[in-house]
Order: C-alpha cells, then structure tokens, then sequence
C-alpha cells in the first residue's frame, strides 16, 4: 500500500500562483441606494424645506432688475463708399481703448462703444461712479461689464446695447447715450475718407482767411501811407492773371497732398496732378520772367517807371489777389468735401431707441428657488449615502476604523 499523497494549493511563489483578493470594499447595489435614501428621508426632506424656504426668502428680498435695450446699424459694404479703407486703418489702431483688434466693422463699434473715451463721457454725464460706488474709472468699467452688455449680431450686423438697472427710465437713458456718445467719438475720429478730406479744407480754409485778412491790413496800411490809390488797367491785368496762376498752384498742390495720403505715387490722379503743377509753375514763371529792355518783370512792366512806392503797391496788391483767389478755390473745394461727406450717409444709424421697460428682467425668483431645492436635494442625498456607506464599510471591515479616523483628523480644520 502506497502513502496516498495530498495536493497543495499553489502559493503565492511560481508560475502557477494566483493571484491575491483584493478588498474593492463593501459591495452596494441599487437596492441598498434606496434603502439607504429611505432611511435619510427626513434628513433629505428637512434640507430640502429649509433651502426651499431660504430661497425664496433671499429671491424675494432680492431688487427687481430692469433691462432696457437700443439697437444701431453700422454702415454696410454697400454703404462705405470710400471709407472702407480709413475704416480698415482704424481697425488696426491699438492705443485706443486697450487695444481695438477689430476684424469687421461692426466689431470695430463694439469696441468703440467699450473705449476709455465713452465710458468717460458717460461718467461725466450721468455721476457713474457715484451710483455704482467706485472710485476710478478701471473700477468702473468693471462694474459697467456686470451692467451693461454691447453685442453685436454676425448675421445682420446689428449692435446691440443691453442695459440692467433697478431704474428703467435710467436704464434706458443710460442704453440711449452710448449711441450718442459713440457719434461724438466717429466725430472726432473722422473714421471715413470724405470726413477727412473736409478737416483739412476746413483747416486750409481757416488758414486762408488769415492770411487774406492779413493781406488786406497790410495793403490797406499801405495806401494810407503811399497815398496810392488806383493802379494802371493793364498792370492790374497782369497781375490778376498772375495771381490766378498761383492760385491754381496752390490749389493743386493741396490736391496732391490729399491724395497722397491714400495713393500711391503711380497713381493717375496723382501723376496728372504733378504734371498740372509743373505746367503751371512753367507757366507762372514765363509770366514773371524778365522782359525784353526792361530789368522789371512782365508785371511790374507798366509801373517801371514808377517811384517805389507804386513798386510797393503793386507787391502788396498781387499778394491780395492771390489770397482771395486762394479762398475762392479753398470755398469751393471745402463744399465739395461736404457734399462728399454727406453722400456717405450717417456713420451709425439708430434702429430702435431705448425705453423705459415695464417689466423687469431681473432676478428670476422662480428658477432661484428651483435651483436651489435642486442643490439642496442633491447635496442631502450624497450626505446620507456617503454616511451610509462609511458605516458598513466600518461594519464589514474593523480594521478600517482606523484608517478612516486619520482620514478624519486630516481633514479636520482645527487640530
């Protein structure tokens, strides 16, 4: 009889070894997450009431809100016309209000309407700072991202300005002046290419008068103290014809200045315009050339034989002339800048104005009350399972009760 031999269990050692338990901990399924739910109800039940009852209290002490909104419609493609080009510049200016990093011209306007400039102009009409209690003007952008909201539609191109306030006539006000606001700025600005051209005639105009007023002081000053009065016919010609000249010249050359500022020097118009120049100066030139026997010009010829003085009267008298001439051209062309501008059309058009709205759109009581008892269940329900489930882990395994204590301590706030 052979000794009957029992076999072991692999151990832990060789290739035949299996592999150890590992504790996952308790095992729960859904029927212990009802029971335990059940047994928390009242728990559940209390919290629920208690921020159901809290909410409504806060939401109900809570200020109503109005909101009261403009809209503005930027000009289109179709309606830039030449400004499309200073528009794009403009766009790429960054010093302004932080930085306008603008794509399109509609988000060039929402970045207008956010700019330093109309949140001051805005604080100095209304006392923004005294309503919303800040002290400087970053607080109170801030405080105005909270209040008011600019936006605008891709689809449409529609700006829309959104004002909360407890007050609606404030609110819509407030919504009001950020077009006007914005009006001033594009004014100041001169965004389009006809508004420019129109400053710097305007300039140039104001210019002119100076110097005809000038002109005629001193041409003035002079006859009362020459005595002469009245000047031959046809140096008076002569000297019309060359101030008429130099008029043109000066005329063109401011042109030729303000065409340069968005053409190229190949540009037609810009190489027509230096060519008029030139002839003109050749021509200019030719007329004050020296004549044939006589040291004078061609119109100083009649009055050669004259005392000084007269030499004096036909100077001052020929500077007279090209400054009226002058304005006459700089009137005309500043008219014309004007029309320009005013075929444009409006830089920004107001599409519905603001008004004091009836209803209020702030705080909604019924969604903060929901919210709440919504937080308030969740939170109960993951107390009363996290509670259940930590004591029959503590059931099932004692040796735990230790390692959940220290858990405990560490996260306790006071030692």
């Amino acid at each position: 009889m052979g000794t009957e031999l029992t076999p072991t269990p692999p151990t832990s050692v060789g290739p035949g070894a299996l592999p150890p338990e590992v504790d996952d901990g308790p095992m729960v399924g859904l029927v212990d997450l009802l029971t335990w739910l059940g047994e928390g109800k009242r728990l559940i039940a209390i919290a629920v009431a208690a921020a159901a009852a809290l909410s409504v209290v806060v939401a109900l002490l809570l200020p109503n809100e109005y909101t009261a909104r403009a809209t503005m419609l930027p000009p289109g493609s179709q309606q830039q016309g030449g400004s499309a080009a200073a528009l794009a510049a403009l766009g790429a200016l960054g010093g302004l209000a932080g930085g306008l990093a603008a794509k399109t011209p509609d988000e060039l306007y929402v970045s207008l309407l956010r700019s330093d400039s109309v949140v001051r102009a805005l604080d100095e009409r209304f006392k923004l700072r005294q309503r919303y209690e800040v002290d400087t003007v970053v607080e109170l952008k801030l405080a105005l991202q909270q209040a008011v909201r600019v936006s605008a539609d891709r689809k449409s191109g529609v700006i829309a300005v959104e004002v909360d306030d407890e007050d609606p006539a404030f609110a819509a006000e407030l919504a009001n002046a950020h077009a006007e606001e914005l009006m001033i700025v594009l004014g100041r600005l001169a965004v389009s290419e006809a508004q420019q051209r129109r400053m710097f005639f305007e300039q140039q105009l104001a210019r002119t008068k100076e110097n005809l007023v000038k002109a005629e002081q001193e041409f003035r000053a002079l006859q009362e103290r020459s005595g002469v009065i009245v000047l031959d016919k046809q140096a008076e010609a002569m000297l019309v014809g060359a101030a008429q000249v130099r008029a043109q010249i000066a005329e063109r050359e401011v042109q030729l200045r303000v065409l340069r500022a968005s053409a190229t020097a190949q540009n037609p118009d810009v190489l027509r315009l230096a060519s008029e120049i030139a002839a003109l100066r050749s021509e200019l030139a030719r007329m004050e050339s020296p004549g044939r026997g006589n040291g004078g010009s061609a119109v100083d010829l009649p009055v050669g034989q004259l005392p000084a003085a007269a030499i004096e009267y036909v100077r001052a008298r020929r500077e007279l002339k090209i400054q009226e001439t002058l304005l006459e051209s700089m009137v005309r062309q500043y008219e014309i800048a004007k029309l320009d501008e005013a075929k444009d059309g409006p830089v920004l058009q107001t599409v519905d104005r603001a008004l004091p709205p009836d209803r209020k759109s702030k705080p909604k009581r019924a969604l903060i009350v929901m919210a709440s008892v919504m937080a308030a269940l969740l939170a109960s329900a993951l107390f009363v399972i996290s509670r259940a489930y930590l004591r029959l882990a503590r059931a099932q395994d004692p040796s735990a009760e230790a390692a959940w204590s220290g858990l405990l301590r560490a996260w306790r706030w006071r030692g």
